[in-house]
């Protein structure tokens, strides 16, 4: 059984450690998103690693850059990158200062301000689907790269922050490959998500875009 969520904020050693330490203990923690409109907040059951400059599916593995400057900085940090030219996702960096590693939030269950959640996110069918997939995630918390760099690990009232909530039993955690990763990145089973949860996304293996004519 899982226990009460804790609504303290997780301490930065939290993620000041090996990335695939990291993902899969982020399953049953709770982002907040403190919005004008006020607060949402999620419980995490979906997350995927990225090993940095050790991993070819890591937007740092040939080296830092404007785009991905936020992942070589302090584990905590909140990493938004736009991908597509429609969709934002965001990333919790993690490992000491320097290494790039973060951890993509894929989904969760909307369990506080449900009603600013479906504003943005009309299209879904019922609550389960707000913050089924990392864009559809992003979009129900207005994430976008304003929030790029934002401290998640703070007592203070920030855009966001990440609680303790409740630690997922590792009985009930599942691994598997990472969605839509080709290449050589593509084998690793870094995608975390807790078992049988019905907000959890579904798997889809990378599909290469077909380049115009």
């Amino acid at each position: 059984m899982i226990a009460s969520p804790d609504r303290t904020p997780l301490p930065r050693e939290f993620f000041d450690r090996p990335i695939l330490e990291v993902a899969p203990d982020l399953l049953g923690r709770i982002l907040v998103r403190n919005t004008p409109d006020g607060p949402i907040a999620l419980r995490l059951t979906e997350v995927e690693a990225y090993d940095g400059q050790n991993d070819p599916g890591s937007h740092a593995y040939r080296g830092r850059t404007p785009r991905n400057d936020v992942m070589f900085g302090a584990p905590g940090h909140v990493y938004v990158y736009f991908t597509y030219g429609m969709w934002f996702c965001m990333n919790l960096v993690c490992g000491p200062e320097g290494r790039a590693s973060a951890v993509l939030l894929r989904a969760g269950e909307i369990i506080e301000g449900a009603e600013l959640a479906r504003t943005r996110r009309q299209s879904a069918r019922n609550d389960k689907e707000l913050a089924k997939g990392p864009a559809r995630l992003a979009t129900a918390l207005d994430v976008d790269r304003a929030l790029n760099g934002t401290d998640a690990c703070t007592t203070e009232d920030t855009p966001l922050r990440i609680l303790t909530g409740a630690h997922v039993p590792g009985d009930q955690v599942r691994n598997g490959p990472r969605t839509g990763v080709a290449g050589e990145g593509g084998v690793h089973p870094w995608r975390y998500w807790v078992a049988d949860d019905p907000t959890v996304s579904p798997y889809r293996a990378h599909v290469p875009r077909k380049r115009r004519s």
